[in-house]
């Protein structure tokens, strides 16, 4: 009597047959043509355009407002509406004819402000460009050009390092100026139809700021918050780590997720994808453990060569260390800004231990 054959035994060939073919057609295609990214630029960007050869990336955010990714340089964030274009960053100055080219795209309007997160370099390059290509948002407000041009927002610490008030060379040219600056911790405006929110971040610098769309519920968050690298602050122009942790803690607080601490407010980075909530808590977390790891070995009078030897950010390396930018350097910035804040710590006591990583 012939015995029947299983239906498990009939699925097991089945299967067995499809994933031969699989592996017959994997075998004929035509190789893959390598990358022009580098290993650690597809790590952050699987699936998206090479920007190194297209120059920038257009995505809708939220409502009106856009991001214009740059393959070198700072995010750009648009808010387009009919009473013009509002930019946050201008990125490098390389790119600027792309991106302006990009905003027609969007809109005719014509590119009305520019608001500097920060005095980098590769945030502000572009602001004689595409200030050049747009109109002030205020009468009177015609900038430092021959012609005139669109408003440059940065709060006063920010416009002091660059214009250099007490006499010194000015760090850029002055068509890189910001030509509306502000005092304190904000300044709000209203802009095609949206109440926006100029808020004073120093971390990154003591010149840093945000941007927030208050009804599109969208937040350009500038330095203060990446995707793409552990946190940077530069002492050299009033960074501090505990600032950086402070603005984090701000984001944190301004934005209202829609579910699980997900979707709802949208943050987007001075560098990588758009976040939201948990992205920044996230990040907070990682930033605020790697601190409290080297100030509690440093209290206990470890060098910071033994620290580095520790490796307390090795689990976050693989999201967050880069090849410009690695987890010893972050250490080493946070173990720098420690000696500034703080006197050396005493001699420790004998027996004391590895800290404990929490």
């Amino acid at each position: 009597m012939r015995r029947r054959r299983s239906k498990y035994a009939s699925v097991a060939v089945v299967a067995v047959t499809a994933y031969a073919s699989l592996l017959v057609a994997h075998a004929q295609a035509p190789a893959a043509k390598p990358s022009p990214l580098t290993a650690d630029e597809q790590r952050y960007r699987p699936g998206r355009p090479d920007l190194s050869s297209s120059g920038v990336e257009v995505l809708p955010v939220q409502a009106n407002v856009y991001l214009i990714a740059t393959g070198k340089g700072s995010n750009i964030v648009a808010q387009v509406g009919d009473h013009g274009v509002l930019l946050v960053d201008a990125s490098l100055a390389d790119v600027s004819d792309k991106v302006i080219a990009e905003i027609r795209k969007l809109t005719t309007a014509p590119i009305k402000g520019i608001a500097n997160t920060t005095t980098d370099p590769d945030h502000i390059g572009g602001n004689a460009k595409l200030s050049m290509a747009g109109q002030p948002m205020f009468a009177g407000n015609m900038g430092y050009g021959a012609a005139p041009q669109a408003t440059i927002f940065a709060h006063e610490k920010a416009s002091n390092r660059l214009t250099v008030p007490t006499g010194e060379t000015p760090a850029v040219p002055s068509t890189l100026w910001p030509t509306d600056t502000f005092f304190g911790n904000k300044k709000k405006i209203s802009f095609n139809h949206e109440p926006i929110e100029f808020q004073y971040a120093p971390g990154h610098t003591d010149g840093d700021m945000i941007v927030w769309f208050r009804s599109s519920d969208v937040i350009a968050a500038g330095d203060v918050f990446t995707t793409t690298s552990y946190p940077k602050f530069d002492s050299a122009r009033g960074g501090t780590m505990q600032g950086v942790l402070d603005g984090l803690n701000h984001l944190v607080d301004l934005a209202v997720p829609e579910f699980n601490l997900q979707g709802g407010t949208r943050i987007i980075p001075g560098h990588g994808r758009i976040a939201n909530q948990f992205d920044v808590v996230e990040f907070r977390d990682m930033a605020t453990i790697v601190r409290d790891r080297v100030r509690d070995a440093r209290a206990m009078g470890w060098t910071l060569d033994r620290i580095k030897a520790a490796k307390v950010t090795l689990e976050y390396d693989g999201l967050y260390s880069t090849p410009s930018y690695t987890g010893e350097m972050f250490v080493d910035a946070i173990y720098q800004d420690l000696v500034r804040m703080a006197p050396p710590p005493a001699a420790p006591a004998k027996g004391k231990g590895t800290p404990r990583r929490k």
